[in-house]
């Protein structure tokens, strides 16, 4: 067999130095507005879903609770994330941009957006399409190895 043929290992460690690489990429231009990758994923979920909880904004960035209380707690420092009570609620917050917050998102949305258009928005229509299926058909594997337990 020849060393270089197509095997899912092949693949699955391609995928995994693929993503680090964007992701390293992707946490420098943040970083040049002032984000971390993780502080862009909060803030750019809260322009989706403003007034969610933490346990749910923990659910939809796939991290735990407690990661999610200090990133907050440090966005809310630092003037871009506002805690409001939840009435009948004593212990749940709901979670709201501030201005600035709402600013910085929109930046960090149009820096993703050039990424973006920079990497994979160069593939031709029909690579595009291919990937779509097959992560849709990949998700679609996690999701049932998933509901298995």
């Amino acid at each position: 067999m020849d060393e270089r043929s197509v095997t899912p290992a092949r693949i699955w460690f391609r995928f995994l130095r693929l993503h680090q690489r964007g992701h390293s990429a992707m946490s420098g231009r943040l970083r040049s507005i002032g984000l971390s990758v993780a502080q862009f994923d909060l803030l750019s979920t809260l322009t989706e879903d403003e007034g969610i909880t933490q346990r749910d904004l923990a659910e939809r960035l796939y991290v735990t609770k407690g990661n999610v209380s200090g990133l907050v707690d440090r966005l809310v420092e630092a003037g871009l994330v506002d805690r409001k009570p939840i009435p009948g609620d004593r212990r749940s917050h709901a979670l709201h941009l501030t201005s600035e917050g709402r600013r910085l998102a929109a930046e960090g949305m149009d820096v993703q957006k050039r990424f973006i258009q920079e990497t994979i928005g160069r593939l031709p229509a029909s690579d595009l399409e291919l990937l779509d299926q097959t992560f849709s058909r990949w998700r679609d594997t996690f999701k049932s190895l998933e509901a298995k337990g």
